[in-house]
């Protein structure tokens, strides 16, 4: 099982422990979902969010 993958099991959980139920509660766990996959890509190396924010930080 790859790092993002867990990473979105453990946003999932994350979720669910947070909030139980509702429309709301899917959307807060689809959210932690997207963050932990994000999460778990920087940590494999295939995402890169320092560069995305150094290239943020050039343009402001």
């Amino acid at each position: 099982m790859s790092t993002s993958v867990i990473g979105i099991f453990i946003g999932i959980f994350l979720a669910i422990a947070a909030i139980l139920g509702g429309f709301g509660g899917f959307l807060l766990a689809l959210g932690f979902a997207v963050i932990g996959l994000v999460v778990g890509a920087q940590i494999e190396g295939r995402v890169d969010l320092g560069s995305m924010v150094q290239a943020g930080r050039r343009r402001g």
